[in-house]
């Protein structure tokens, strides 16, 4: 193995000589992420969201009945990755069903957006960043009504709504456990918290930053949470609550309307499907680019003995450079949301169209320029996540976000409601296939994933934030788990890495210093981030291990993640 092992009483405040970043400086309990049990395991990115699912197990409730309640949490206990206010993806495959089904939830534009709304200074850049803070970044939140979506159509009937959604209102009310990585993003978005009045009443301290070991109160998320529990999607897209949401947007700068709240729904879509070795994926289509392009990457990989090659070896990071640069390229020209543009789906993810792309990389030098590829030949006509696995074989993952920390920065006032900025997501010009149009649904990267093994068994349920990350983070680890055989938490602390069609590869602090210079000698300008780099994303995952004949967890230490099982 060619990157450093870190011992656990080394990992907590070690200083990579190459990353050279605060973060890197910053404290990282590696202890205790992962879990095993024999009949149920939940991985989230904050242990109080695992325990809420599990606990949900435990009185009876199925897999999508844990994943909901963990996903409701999230949005308390994590509020600056998502809530409410956002949106997101859930795929569920439950035992009998014969392919798994996704639940899009992603955010759309209100129906006065178009093309040409925000005012683009001379760089191309959006002037007054009027899509990322204030009212104009927020699209039509879709997170309630995906989630209750889920609930009401995939769940076991044997808990009800108020049930599943009970533990985020305790949580509200008691106040959520401000830990390191909450208490440094809260710093870092402080500017932006802080122009938002009603925003910084909740997450502020009279404008200053909470600190470690300070406990935040939400009572008016509570409220909010308790009317979801009682009217369900119409507590939230209708009433009084839809006239606050819509004031709060307008008040900062949108154009929301009560008719677009009213009018939201989710989408029920087929998975896009592929195989890696002898293992089937499901995850999630358009207008997720996410899964596509993690099984187009895998399908890439497929075609080299990744194996032989070596984990964490310089072919093996350069392989890893060149297929994730042909990917992007591809990303960039093709994806947007299907029900505004076609997109060659089945020639991106076959195995024909993989293989030419593959012959396309030199093992020996990077490419110099990458340009998309040709799928229509081969055509026959950031964020959390979190991963459930019953005893029973029921997967869920859902990945959801609000997209930057604390999102457009807007909590409407009275309600606790983190307000997205996922309208960041469209191209701020028209021509592009992920322009603004009314009611479409910007493209994301969000990848939960499920995969069954080579037997037809449920093996595995795996997502992550990390925006253009999460890819070939997701992908990363199921290449570690199936081609270097590594047990899922180890598979998750691997160092990651990542590039995109062009500009720089960024390599975690603890890849050796050897694969480091091969790689720079071979060509790639490396940058090196931190040791536990939160840039990288935040994997969660639980896989089945027959031959222990058990559940077992993998929570990323990069973010407050854990496993609980039982």
């Amino acid at each position: 193995m060619r990157w450093k092992m870190l011992t656990l009483s080394f990992c907590a405040f070690s200083v990579s000589a190459l990353s050279g970043t605060v973060l890197a400086q910053t404290p990282v309990n590696l202890y205790a992420r992962g879990a095993q049990g024999s009949h149920g395991a939940v991985a989230a990115a904050k242990p109080e969201a695992s325990q809420v699912g599990v606990d949900i197990l435990k009185k009876g409730g199925n897999a999508v009945d844990a994943a909901v309640a963990t996903a409701f949490a999230l949005g308390v206990l994590e509020p600056n990755a998502s809530g409410l206010g956002g949106g997101g993806f859930m795929i569920v495959k439950l035992v009998g069903m014969k392919d798994a089904v996704v639940i899009d939830f992603r955010e759309t534009a209100p129906a006065a957006a178009r093309p040409d709304m925000y005012a683009l200074g001379a760089d191309g850049k959006v002037l007054n960043a009027a899509n990322v803070v204030g009212g104009l970044a927020s699209g039509v939140p879709g997170e309630v009504a995906g989630l209750l979506y889920g609930l009401e159509k995939f769940g076991s009937k044997k808990l009800s709504r108020a049930q599943i959604i009970q533990p985020s209102i305790d949580w509200a009310k008691k106040g959520i456990p401000v830990t390191v990585n909450l208490a440094k993003i809260i710093t870092d978005e402080l500017p932006k918290i802080n122009k938002f009045p009603a925003t910084a009443a909740i997450y502020t301290q009279g404008g200053l930053p909470y600190e470690l070991g300070d406990t935040i109160k939400n009572p008016e998320l509570a409220a909010t949470l308790e009317l979801i529990a009682k009217k369900g999607k119409d507590g939230f897209y209708k009433g009084e609550l839809a006239k606050k949401i819509v004031a709060a947007v307008k008040d900062t700068g949108g154009i929301l309307t009560e008719a677009d709240l009213a009018a939201y729904e989710p989408k029920v879509r087929k998975p896009v499907t592929g195989s890696y070795r002898g293992y089937t994926l499901y995850s999630t289509p358009p207008a997720s680019s996410g899964g596509t392009h993690v099984i187009q990457l895998l399908n890439i990989l497929e075609t080299f003995d990744v194996a032989k090659l070596g984990d964490g070896t310089p072919a093996t990071l350069h392989l890893w450079s060149e297929a994730m640069k042909l990917v992007f390229a591809d990303r960039a020209k093709y994806m947007a949301d299907t029900d505004f543009v076609k997109v060659p789906l089945e020639g991106l993810t076959s195995k024909p169209y993989a293989i030419s792309l593959a012959s396309k990389i030199d093992m020996e030098k990077p490419m110099e320029s990458v340009s998309a590829g040709d799928p229509s030949r081969f055509e026959s006509g950031s964020t959390t996540s979190l991963s459930v696995m019953d005893s029973k074989g029921n997967m869920v993952a859902i990945t959801k976000s609000i997209n930057y920390f604390f999102g457009s920065g807007v909590i409407v006032p009275g309600t606790g409601i983190l307000m997205n900025n996922h309208m960041d997501d469209f191209v701020p010009k028209p021509g592009s296939a992920n322009s603004i149009e009314p009611g479409k649904r910007p493209l994301s990267s969000m990848s939960p994933t499920l995969m069954i093994d080579p037997e037809g068994r449920p093996f595995m349920t795996i997502g992550a934030p990390g925006a253009t990350r999460i890819i070939g983070a997701v992908a990363s680890v199921i290449s570690n788990v199936i081609d270097h055989k590594m047990p899922i938490q180890q598979a998750a602390m691997a160092p990651r890495f990542f590039r995109m069609q062009a500009g720089d590869y960024n390599l975690e602090g603890r890849v050796s210093i050897n694969t480091k210079t091969a790689l720079e000698k071979m060509g790639h300008k490396v940058v090196v981030k931190g040791d536990w780099d939160p840039f990288f994303g935040g994997v969660q995952a639980v896989l089945f291990d027959r031959s222990a004949k058990q559940l077992d967890g993998g929570a990323d230490p990069r973010r407050d993640g854990r496993v609980v099982a039982y």
